[in-house]
């Protein structure tokens, strides 16, 4: 039986605040078919709008606002019906409690029927798995975990070329964020730890480090350790 992967998800929005501001790019991939799902909206006239998150997307508070887009109630039924027609519906992605918890803040301000599952996979908790399994220790520092999308990157042995923000304070120049963009990313990040092998051409420049190559999963129980 062919395995069965999960769909890459990543949102931008208009803001950090689910209550307050809106998606207005919605950015997907299947696993198992590689199809891609990008989509752009208007944000709604109640939406607010960070100038941290205009800096992170590189866009103006006039094309998140622009008329001549759909609504993001029509993305979101789009990308819904993109969703129900997967094999797996589960979605993973960095911090699903932040992406998938807009989904669900706007299938409800819309009365929309959700067609993704409520479990979803945590690249940072894979990350964090995979580097104790090759460190015996988790990434940590001053009391929390360090394992952001940029190290993540950095562990499957690429580099992050997107601009970085702390706060409102740009850290690092980069390109604009995009949500196909960084779905691909952590769709190649999630390839790679899982199965030592790279998913997307433009990453294969990025060779895989010597401690995630191997066959299969990392997880697999190899039959010396059946036979016990």
């Amino acid at each position: 039986m062919k395995r069965l992967l999960p769909i890459v998800l990543d949102l931008e929005m208009s803001g950090l605040n689910m209550e307050k501001c809106g998606i207005w790019q919605i950015g997907a991939v299947d696993l198992n078919t590689m199809e891609e799902f990008l989509q752009e909206s208007r944000i709604d006239k109640e939406d607010i709008v960070d100038q941290g998150a205009l800096k992170v997307i590189g866009k103006t508070e006039e094309e998140l606002r622009s008329p001549e887009k759909q609504s993001q109630k029509e993305m979101l039924i789009n990308f819904f019906r993109w969703v129900e027609t997967r094999k797996l519906r589960n979605f993973v992605c960095q911090n699903p409690q932040f992406d998938v918890g807009f989904l669900d803040v706007r299938a409800t301000k819309y009365g929309l029927k959700k067609t993704f599952h409520y479990r979803s996979f945590d690249l940072h908790t894979i990350a964090q798995v995979m580097y104790n399994m090759i460190n015996n220790e988790f990434y940590t520092e001053e009391h929390h975990c360090k394992m952001g999308l940029t190290s993540i990157i950095e562990f499957c042995g690429m580099e992050d070329n997107r601009l970085q923000m702390k706060g409102d304070v740009v850290e690092s120049e980069g390109n604009p964020h995009n949500a196909l963009e960084d779905a691909k990313l952590t769709a190649e990040c999630f390839y790679r730890m899982l199965y030592g092998k790279n998913i997307f051409p433009e990453y294969a420049k990025y060779k895989i480090p010597k401690y995630l190559e191997r066959e299969g999963t990392p997880l697999r129980i190899a039959p010396e350790e059946k036979k016990r």
